[in-house]
């Protein structure tokens, strides 16, 4: 028979957002997964704030709103503010009951500071990596470097001479969006810089390609089931991928015979092979097929069958960077500087994590 519509709205109820979240929906091993990491760094939220005075946003709810963010796509936090009012999902995630209203926008602004000095969001990657480590998803012997250029949050037209006043430039036929012409104008990085981020640099992915300013993203994967070890920002300058795989390499693996790293052609640098070396790792770099110069990597490395393994397995990597600018709106940061495209990188890399390791762990009884 057919239904008939009520017009009186319930005004009691005793349902939560848990009862309205499937039993199998995926977001609650990950969610399983985000608390334990946060659990671990309880003594550092206590080191952050003050133990009196009128109680703040939970820093665990700030760090899971941003996983949200960059798990579904959310390309702000006040749109996800504002999604709180209405979805149960989210409410539940963040641990908020039916009747608590929802965060304002401005909190995440005005905690991102303090989350900054203490260094939340690299301990936080290192924490659902360390649980990784533990349940043996990790390698501890063969690693893939690669990096990648995150386009900053500056326009190409912010981008001038180093020392000028803004008395020295014509006035803009329009404030909002001035033209600006800069044929016959020779710039580069050293004698211009971005008047909205100076840490941004003017780079290019390869030739033909348009220069906008950027910043470096260099991700280290571990070669088992191809989670982020760490994601650093760096300068975007023409030795920076090197540099920077270097960097990780001091910081995240330990030097020892059969520990490998793998890497695509850009890194074929006798320099770069030879540090790889240094600190005993067999560098897997993929050989050059620039026939002006020979490749730094020889046949006493490349007739071993781990060498066909590590080119296969490298490739993986993409995925990371795929992911990150596509779901999780990383292609272009949301920040200026350095330091918070770095806190949002290390947010985005653990989000990445958290999602594979959801799936390649066993399913609880």
């Amino acid at each position: 028979m057919r239904g008939t519509e009520k017009q009186q709205v319930t005004m009691l109820s005793l349902a939560t957002p848990d009862k309205r979240v499937p039993a199998d929906h995926p977001l609650r091993r990950i969610k399983a997964l985000a608390d334990q990491a946060l659990a671990a760094l309880s003594p550092t939220f206590d080191e952050m704030y003050s133990a009196v005075g009128r109680p703040s946003i939970p820093p665990e709810r700030l760090l899971k709103g941003t996983l949200l963010m960059a798990f579904y796509s959310i390309r702000s936090e006040r749109l996800l503010c504002e999604q709180l009012d209405y979805n149960l999902l989210y409410r539940w995630f963040l641990d908020m009951d039916m009747v608590e209203d929802s965060i304002d926008h401005s909190t995440f602004s005005r905690n991102r500071a303090r989350l900054l000095e203490h260094e939340v969001a690299a301990k936080f990657l290192a924490e659902v990596v360390s649980a990784a480590r533990s349940a043996k998803l990790t390698s501890d012997d063969h690693f893939t470097v690669d990096g990648t250029l995150i386009e900053a949050w500056a326009s190409v037209k912010s981008f001038r001479p180093k020392g000028e006043s803004p008395d020295q430039r014509k006035p803009p036929d329009d404030p909002g969006n001035p033209t600006v012409n800069f044929h016959g104008e020779k710039r580069s990085n050293d004698t211009h810089e971005s008047t909205t981020d100076p840490e941004a640099k003017l780079a290019r992915k390869g030739n033909n390609q348009p220069a906008k300013l950027s910043y470096l993203a260099n991700a280290l994967m571990e070669n088992r089931n191809g989670l982020v070890v760490d994601l650093r920002i760096d300068t975007a300058t023409g030795t920076g991928e090197r540099e920077g795989a270097l960097a990780l390499l001091d910081e995240h693996v330990e030097g020892r015979e059969g520990v490998t790293l793998g890497g695509d052609a850009g890194y074929d640098v006798a320099s770069f092979v030879e540090a790889v070396r240094e600190r005993g790792v067999t560098p897997h770099i993929a050989q050059t097929r620039d026939k002006r110069r020979s490749s730094a990597v020889d046949g006493r490395t490349t007739r071993h069958a781990g060498y066909a393994i590590s080119q296969r397995i490298r490739k993986r990597v993409e995925e990371i960077f795929g992911w990150a600018k596509t779901v999780a709106c990383f292609r272009k940061t949301r920040f200026r500087g350095k330091a918070r495209t770095q806190f949002a990188a290390h947010l985005v890399a653990a989000a990445y994590n958290l999602l594979r390791m959801a799936r390649l762990m066993p399913a609880p009884a």
